[in-house]
């Protein structure tokens, strides 16, 4: 059976988000970010990122990673498409040129959206004063994000989904990026293609059980 070492309060999301589509059962082991734990080296502290026995799976100490069979995968975006791959039509790729295009988004969405998105995710908290420092950080990854999400709002208006047309583990990573942005309404508001096909995202069941569950650990 796969098994998932990550809290759902992490980028396990997104795998995990996956596994609920595709109908993979899966072992969910709660490995915690070791900055969320008061003392992570403690004895007693939880299984954390930086635990001794985490630490023998995964020496990067990061989370999420899987273990499929013989295999140890760690990066969140290449466990998803490696999974798509092997257990999901028609989530996977139909063939060589989506699988590439696949990738591409990936790439795309970590390096071009993601940094500057979770600015936002962390900064911009409902019912929290900003300091004037924290505002310009978050006015800052705003302005550079309009670009990238122009490119996105100018695809999806044309296609619908990332990539084929259909819902596919594509959307599922770029959706997870997105997200992390979401809670700045006025950044979002300026691109109704990519508003809609979020929200189509997350209305969809699969996410609605990974959020549920998300919604459930201990923030």
């Amino acid at each position: 059976m796969l098994t998932i070492y990550g809290v759902t309060r992490s980028r396990a999301s997104r795998i995990i988000w996956l596994c609920h589509e595709i109908g993979i059962p899966f072992r969910q082991v709660p490995v915690i970010q070791a900055y969320r734990v008061a003392d992570p080296d403690a004895a007693d502290a939880p299984l954390n990122t930086r635990s001794p026995a985490f630490l023998k799976i995964s020496p990067q100490g990061a989370i999420p990673v899987i273990q499929d069979g013989e295999l140890v995968m760690s990066e969140s975006l290449a466990c998803t498409l490696y999974l798509a791959r092997r257990y999901g039509p028609p989530f996977g790729p139909a063939d060589a040129a989506e699988d590439a295009l696949m990738s591409q988004w990936a790439f795309y969405g970590c390096t071009s959206i993601e940094n500057d998105a979770l600015t936002i995710l962390f900064l911009q908290k409902p019912g929290h004063a900003q300091s004037g420092a924290d505002q310009a950080a978050i006015a800052h990854a705003a302005e550079r994000l309009v670009r990238p999400f122009r490119v996105l709002e100018d695809h999806l208006a044309q296609n619908g989904h990332m990539v084929g047309r259909r819902f596919t583990v594509a959307d599922i990573n770029m959706a997870e990026i997105v997200r992390y942005a979401q809670a700045l309404g006025e950044l979002i508001d300026q691109f109704p293609a990519l508003r809609s096909w979020l929200a189509d995202c997350q209305a969809r069941p699969a996410f609605q059980k990974m959020w549920k569950e998300r919604l459930a650990e201990p923030e």
